[in-house]
C-alpha cells in the first residue's frame, strides 16, 4: 500500500494538515495508519478521493455532520443529498437577499420619500367555495386594505383550525405597521395563529391547516407561508410562484427524485411536511419580503386550485380577468369545471399607483 506522510497527503488532497487532524479526532478521515512512537500520521494514496471529497464539500459550506452522512453513502444517494443541501442554500439566501434588499429600501426610504408624490395600493377580492365533492368546506380566505390570507384545513376541526389560523392574523389589517418591523411582527403573529389551532384542535393530532399570507407595509408586501397553499405574482403578463410546497413530493421533486409530471399522480401528493396543527410546536413558517410595483398582481390560493387547473391556464384566467372579482370568479369556477374535488378558495390583489 502507498503511503504518504501527512504534509504530501494535504498537499494532494487541498486540506491543511491542521483539518486532516480535526477531521481524524472526528472520525470524519482516519489516517491508515498512525506510528506508535512519534503519533505521525499516514495516509493511504487510496484515500485522496475521500479526502478531495470532503475538501469540495467544505468548500460548498455544508457542515461537518451532514459531510460525515454524505460519506456514508453510494454515489448515486450522496448526489441526491447534496443536490439537496444545495437547494436549502439557495432558498436560504434568498431570504438573505430579500432582507437585504428590504434594508436598503428602508434606509434610503426617507431620500426617496422626498422624489416621489405617488403610493401604492391594493385592490382585492377573496372567496372560498365548497368546491362539488367535499361534503363541507374547510378553506378560509380573506383580503384586506393590508391583509390577504389563504387556510386550507383539514382533518376533523379542519373548518375551525383555518378560520383560528386566519382570524389570528387580523389585527394586521387594522395595526399601522412598521416596515423595519414587519417580519418580527408577522412570526409573531404565526406563533399566536398556531397557538389558535391547538385550541380550536383541542390536541387531535390530525387536525390542522395551512397558512399563506401577504401582509402589505407600501410597496414591500410582507409573506409568510407553510403548508402546501400558493401565492402567486403575475407581473408582465409572465406568472411566478413565490411560496414553496411543504409536502413530501415536492422535496421529492427539489431532491431530483421525481419530476413535476410524476408528482401530480403520486400517492404521497397530498402529504405535508409541514402545517400549523393541534399538537406539538409549529413548524417555522417561510418568512419572505417583496418588491411589488404597479400593475403586479397577487394570487392566494388553497390547493384546490393548483391541484385541478394547470399553472398555464391559471396565468390565462388571472391575465385575462380584468378586475379582481372576476379573477377570482373564473378561477373558482375553472376548479369546479374540472370536478371540484376539493374546497376552493382565491384571492387576488392588485397593486395599483394612487396619488399621496
Amino acid at each position: 500500500m502507498d503511503m504518504l506522510t501527512i504534509g504530501a497527503f494535504a498537499k494532494a488532497c487541498r486540506l491543511s494538515p491542521k483539518a486532516l487532524r480535526l477531521y481524524d479526532e472526528l472520525d470524519l478521515l482516519r489516517p491508515a495508519r498512525v506510528d506508535p512512537d512519534t503519533g505521525y500520521r499516514y495516509y493511504a494514496a487510496a484515500q485522496l478521493e475521500q479526502a478531495r471529497l470532503v475538501a469540495w464539500l467544505r468548500r460548498l459550506g455544508m457542515p461537518l455532520a451532514e459531510i460525515r452522512h454524505v460519506r456514508s453513502l453510494d454515489a448515486g444517494a450522496a448526489a441526491v443529498e447534496i443536490r439537496a443541501y444545495w437547494a436549502r442554500v439557495e432558498a436560504e439566501t434568498a431570504v438573505r437577499r430579500d432582507l437585504a434588499a428590504f434594508l436598503v429600501d428602508h434606509l434610503t426610504e426617507e431620500s426617496r420619500r422626498d422624489t416621489t408624490m405617488n403610493t401604492l395600493e391594493l385592490r382585492y377580492r377573496a372567496h372560498s367555495d365548497r368546491g362539488r365533492v367535499r361534503p363541507a368546506n374547510q378553506d378560509t380566505a380573506y383580503a384586506g386594505g393590508r391583509l390577504l390570507a389563504v387556510a386550507d384545513g383539514f382533518g376533523p376541526a379542519g373548518g375551525p383550525a383555518s378560520s383560528a389560523a386566519v382570524e389570528a392574523l387580523r389585527f394586521l389589517d387594522t395595526v399601522e405597521i412598521p416596515a423595519g418591523g414587519v417580519l418580527n411582527l408577522l412570526e409573531d403573529a404565526v406563533r399566536g395563529a398556531a397557538q389558535a389551532v391547538r385550541d380550536v384542535a383541542d390536541g387531535t393530532e390530525e387536525a390542522g391547516t395551512t397558512l399563506t399570507a401577504m401582509v402589505w407595509t407600501g410597496s414591500r408586501p410582507a409573506l409568510v407561508h407553510i403548508g402546501d397553499s400558493r401565492a402567486y405574482l403575475l407581473r408582465d403578463g409572465e406568472l411566478f410562484r413565490i411560496t414553496q410546497d411543504h409536502t413530501v413530493v415536492q422535496s421529492m421533486i427539489d431532491e431530483g427524485r421525481l419530476t413535476p409530471e410524476e408528482a401530480v399522480s403520486h400517492p404521497q401528493r397530498t402529504l405535508l411536511l409541514k402545517a400549523l396543527t393541534g399538537t406539538g410546536t409549529a413548524a417555522s413558517p417561510d418568512l419572505r419580503l417583496h418588491d411589488a410595483r404597479p400593475e403586479d398582481r397577487y394570487l392566494l390560493c388553497s390547493d384546490g386550485l393548483p391541484t385541478v387547473v394547470p399553472d398555464d391556464i391559471v396565468q390565462h384566467l388571472l391575465a385575462t380577468a380584468p378586475t379582481p372579482d372576476e379573477a377570482v370568479a373564473t378561477l373558482i369556477a375553472a376548479a369546479n369545471e374540472a370536478g371540484g374535488p376539493d374546497n376552493i378558495s382565491c384571492v387576488v390583489a392588485d397593486v395599483v399607483e394612487t396619488a399621496a
